[in-house]
């Protein structure tokens, strides 16, 4: 039987990030490539980010899913007070 997991390693860990599915943030502990199938005749991997939140709790993500937590989309206003700076 084979691997069902090796880590990976990625420009993010141990910094804050934001899951843009769910909108919850935190750090980023661990990208790992998963063998997520129940099958023993056909393999699927994914790669699973596992980010800890405020609370200490962690939860996975898709890793595409994962953004540097500061890379907020500016508002209108944002946008306004940087032109008149």
């Amino acid at each position: 039987m084979t691997e069902r997991y090796e880590y990976v390693p990625h420009r993010l860990l141990r910094r804050r990030v934001r899951d843009i599915a769910s909108g919850a943030e935190g750090v980023l502990m661990a990208v790992i490539n998963e063998n997520v199938s129940d099958s023993v005749d056909y393999e699927h991997w994914t790669e699973l980010a596992y980010i800890r939140g405020a609370s200490g709790r962690e939860f996975t993500t898709a890793a595409a899913n994962v953004h540097p937590a500061y890379d907020q989309p500016q508002t209108a206003a944002g946008r306004r007070d940087q032109g008149s700076a």
